[in-house]
C-alpha cells in the first residue's frame, strides 16, 4: 500500500507539533512519531475505519487527532489531520479545502 500525504495534511502535523511543544519540550516531538505511527499502521488497515464526512476516519491512540483519508487502489492519501476537539462544524468545513 502506498501512503500519500497531502500538503493541508502536513500543516495539520507541523500546527499540532507546535501547539504541543509550547506545552512542554518534548510533547510535540511524541506528538508528531504517535501520528506518523497512526498513519503509517494505514499501510495494513486502511478501508477498515468508519467514514465520517466523505472520508474514513482514523481516531489516534494517544491524541485527540483524527486522520482522515482516501483509498484508491492501492493508495491512501490522508487529506487531513484535525484536532477532535474542535466544532464538528468547523471540522467538515476544513475537510472541504482541496490540497494544492
Amino acid at each position: 500500500m502506498k501512503l500519500r500525504i497531502l500538503d493541508l495534511a502536513e500543516a495539520d502535523l507541523l500546527n499540532g507539533y507546535q501547539f504541543y511543544e509550547r506545552q512542554s519540550a518534548g510533547i510535540g516531538s511524541y506528538f508528531l512519531e504517535t501520528l506518523l505511527s497512526d498513519i503509517e499502521s494505514l499501510r495494513l488497515y486502511a478501508g477498515i475505519h468508519r467514514e465520517v464526512f466523505g472520508f474514513h476516519r482514523l481516531l489516534s491512540r494517544r491524541f485527540p487527532y483524527a486522520v482522515y483519508y482516501t483509498l484508491s487502489g492501492e493508495t491512501v492519501s490522508v487529506w487531513r489531520v484535525l484536532d477532535c476537539r474542535r466544532n464538528p462544524s468547523w471540522i467538515q468545513t476544513q475537510l472541504r479545502k482541496r490540497p494544492s
